[in-house]
């Protein structure tokens, strides 16, 4: 009997094992099906993304800003979806592109001196990751379709390269539409168009935009959005010059008077239905209901194109409102609160964390990042985190005739310096003769023996380490003078920091007030009012500058404050150094914006039609703020609320000297993140007859970098005195055949 009762209880023993393993083998196994139904899950939330990116295209160029403009397609889609009304690019193709793919200011690529031209042996820097990687990581395919203009002299630079599965498009800067011809120079042409990594033959008489529309939608067809997410960049050429519209879309511009216009108006049409075409694929192929469609320009248009920036200054290559002020929008059916229109200041590096965020991806391995997640922005309606933009700081291009610095110091000299009402504070302007000879100083921003000259800077040194974000400015109020007027009043209302979504246009007439009105007049009714309501908005600023002193932002993979501080002491940078206002720089703080150097030509065009015309409207901001029989200095410092002034008419810099002096601190601060500008000589080798007629990568790809920073071009040799009678003639017989070639 003991032997039957032990051999039982082994039995119930093993019976019980089994029943243990096989529940606990069958509740793994329903942990596993979790698991893998919830990475399914992820990846069905992750959402298709199409990014539509023109070139050229102005803030007058598009129906909802100017009904003349015929736009249907892109009208309803914006209406449906977010109108990015303060939104900025950079003023030329390649800085904006390499802000779009990094995420990163352009003095942190080395890319922020001009473009990079087809002969030249420059590209995205090969140790910063881009904005196709990370989506790629995340599980993305990733396809480019249109214009790369980022660098093409070694195959590692190619878009394949550089996270897309596929691309299909130019390399180059400017093509022609229709037999892909592009030129660096006269004489050197060759054919661009690339099919991945080699030459897409037989394309010729195709108009670009309808074969990158009829390529987009093909990627749609043969992609499978349930089982994959999808990234595409649809890059188009238009609405870049050379003005080549198809004759059939330039009828309904038959009223215009102005060719170019009528031709450029033309090809934003073709545009229009490109994205027609675009969004029509992505309801037929089912990814519409789980997509987020992003449309924006890369830069200002070019008003002697036909393009038009109006009523912004300035066109694009500058720094003023009418080139790095973007259109912009975002439709998708995710978007929480559509059908309105957005004020949040946002910026074109924004989009790689919003996207790689959004997407799924990880920020955590992508270091010194410029951009912010703004999509909490964009689909709810929150505050942008963006507080700040810089717009860039080129030490390569110093204005010519300018040799001005701003210190801390004052000095009484009348001829050397005019000192502003706040303390503190002065331009300093040394004779010619001691900037050529004397050294700078430790503490100067920028590096250069003389203006003349530019440094030869290692390549290498483009991986130097990037800070946290950097401290954020703190807009104080100039200190305590004597009883103020109403207009003193005025001006200090501006100065506070804050988010220009919570800023409303009222401070516009108080900015006009201050250029206009030096002493005491009545005021009307409606001014008074304008006046009480920039008292409100003054005492809002001051809470939101307690809010913002206590709080750190930390976006990007910047360091900490205290490693700031160890970068600053390490570089012997102090809170007020000495900026050199002749270089080019641009930055933005809140609502106000500052510019150095040559911020480029700041016309209005078309001219601002007022009665008072020629006059002072004319002269606004182009009169010294010096006595011109005194002085030849050209003016290098400007200052505007583009809150209260966003057509940049009234600059403030002479009444406003000590936002003045903060914004240099920024600029300075920013210089010191920089790394080196990187711009090299053109490369014979580059040459398309060397290639069979085309451009394409001519460098190996294990091959270092030849030339090390920035060059120097050689003196041009002086041309022969021509009759200007014969220039005429020249100037004449040009004009007159393209007017012959214009005629429709």
């Amino acid at each position: 009997m003991k032997a039957v009762s032990a051999a039982l209880t082994v039995l119930i023993t093993f019976l019980s094992l089994d029943f243990l393993s096989a529940r606990q083998s069958k509740s793994d196994l329903m942990d596993r099906e979790v698991q893998i139904s919830e990475k399914g899950q992820n990846k069905k939330n992750q959402p298709h993304i199409i990014f539509i990116l023109t070139d050229d295209q102005g803030f007058n160029d598009i129906g909802y800003h100017n009904p003349t403009i015929k736009t249907p397609t892109l009208d309803k889609l914006a209406a449906e979806g977010v109108i990015l009304e303060n939104y900025y690019v950079q003023p030329i193709c390649t800085p904006s592109r390499s802000q779009l793919m990094t995420g990163r200011y352009q003095i942190h690529t080395g890319l922020q001196h001009s473009i990079i031209r087809p002969r030249q042996p420059s590209c995205l820097p090969s140790h910063m990751d881009t904005l196709p990687e990370r989506l790629h990581e995340a599980g993305y395919a990733t396809h480019m379709v249109g214009k790369w203009h980022l660098g093409f002299y070694r195959r590692t630079c190619l878009p394949t390269r550089k996270g897309f599965d596929s691309f299909f498009g130019s390399l180059t800067g400017s093509v022609d539409y229709y037999s892909y011809g592009s030129c660096d120079g006269p004489a050197l042409c060759g054919y661009d168009l690339q099919d991945n990594e080699s030459v897409a033959w037989g394309h010729e008489g195709k108009y670009s935009t309808m074969l990158f529309t009829q390529r987009a939608r093909k990627i749609l067809e043969s992609h499978n959005p349930t089982k994959r997410p999808l990234f595409l960049l649809l890059s188009l050429q238009a609405v870049h010059t050379p003005l080549q519209p198809p004759k059939s879309y330039i009828y309904p511009y038959r009223d215009m008077t102005n060719v170019a216009r009528r031709k450029f108006a033309a090809m934003v049409s073709t545009v229009d239905e490109a994205v027609r075409n675009v969004t029509y694929a992505l309801r037929k192929y089912g990814y519409y209901k789980n997509s987020v469609i992003i449309y924006s320009t890369d830069n200002g248009a070019q008003p002697f194109t036909g393009g038009s920036n109006w009523p912004l200054r300035g066109r694009k290559g500058t720094y003023w409102e009418g080139g790095v002020r973007g259109v912009a929008f975002v439709h998708s059916p995710l978007l929480k609160r559509r059908r309105r229109v957005s004020k949040a200041l946002l910026h074109i590096t924004d989009w790689f964390p919003t996207l790689v965020r959004l997407g799924g991806g990880n920020l955590s391995q992508s270091q010194g990042l410029d951009g912010f997640d703004v999509w909490p922005t964009i689909s709810e309606g929150k505050e942008s985190p963006r507080q700040e933009i810089l717009h860039n700081i080129d030490p390569l291009f110093r204005s010519p005739t300018a040799t001005m610095s701003w210190d801390d110091t004052t000095t009484t000299t009348k001829k050397s310096s005019v000192t502003s009402k706040s303390k503190g504070a002065a331009f300093k302007i040394p004779k010619k003769k001691k900037v050529l000879k004397q050294k700078l100083n430790k503490k100067s921003t920028f590096k250069l023996k003389t203006t003349k000259r530019p440094q030869m800077f290692p390549r290498s040194a483009a991986k130097s380490k990037q800070p946290k974000t950097p401290p954020k400015i703190k807009l104080k109020p100039a200190p305590k003078p004597k009883p103020k007027t109403k207009v003193q009043s005025q001006q200090q209302s501006q100065l506070h920091y804050r988010p220009h979504s919570k800023i409303h246009s009222s401070s516009s007439p108080s900015v006009s007030s201050t250029s206009h009105h030096k002493s005491k007049s009545k005021r009307t009714t409606s001014q008074n009012q304008n006046l009480s309501q920039s008292r409100q908005t003054q005492n809002k600023s001051k809470k939101l500058l307690k809010q913002l002193q206590s709080k750190s932002r930390q976006i990007g993979q910047y360091k900490t404050t205290s490693q700031t501080e160890t970068l600053q002491a390490k570089s012997g940078f102090k809170s007020s150094p000495v900026w050199d206002t002749s270089v080019q720089a641009a930055i933005r703080v809140g609502d106000w914006k500052l510019l150095t150097g040559d911020p480029g030509h700041g016309d209005w065009v078309p001219l601002q039609m007022l009665p008072s015309l020629p006059g002072r409207w004319w002269n606004l901001e182009r009169s010294l703020s010096f006595d011109n029989k005194s002085l030849t200095h050209k003016k290098t410092v400007w200052l505007f609320n583009i809150t209260g002034d966003p057509y940049e008419r009234y600059d403030l810099a002479d009444q406003r000297t000590d936002v003045v002096k903060q914004l240099l601190d920024r600029l300075a601060y920013y210089n010191q993140t920089t790394v080196p500008v990187y711009f090299p000589p053109d490369d014979p080798r580059a040459d398309p007859s060397r290639h069979g007629g085309a451009w394409v990568p001519w460098a190996n790809d294990d091959e270092e970098e030849k030339y090390h920073g920035v060059y120097k071009k050689g003196k041009s040799k002086k041309k022969k005195n021509q009759c200007r009678l014969c220039k005429l003639k020249s100037f004449f017989l040009k004009m007159n055949t393209r007017m012959m070639s214009n005629r429709i």
